[in-house]
């Protein structure tokens, strides 16, 4: 049964045109989890003597990187968005 009412729903095909508060301080803090994440793993991955576990760190570290721009890019084109339509 509860299969069936999430079937139904669906997913979202696009985000909601605005941001609620509660919604920005997730993205906050996911941008600060992300930030944490990369610098640790750029920390540990210095302080390794093993090359492997180094290349794996540094990977890690990148990987955070990479959804720390993901989440910052999302923002910004919201932002740019939403200062078109309030020119208009």
């Amino acid at each position: 049964m509860q299969e069936q009412n999430i079937e139904q729903q669906g997913t979202m095909q696009q985000p909601p045109s605005i941001v609620s508060t509660k919604d920005q301080m997730y993205l906050t803090d996911m941008l600060s989890w992300n930030l944490l994440a990369m610098k640790k793993a750029h920390f540990f991955a210095g302080q390794c003597q093993n090359q492997e576990i180094k290349n794996q760190l540094e990977q890690v570290g990148q990987m955070h990187n990479r959804h720390y721009q993901k989440i910052l890019n999302h923002l910004q084109m919201h932002q740019q968005s939403s200062a078109g339509t309030q020119l208009q």
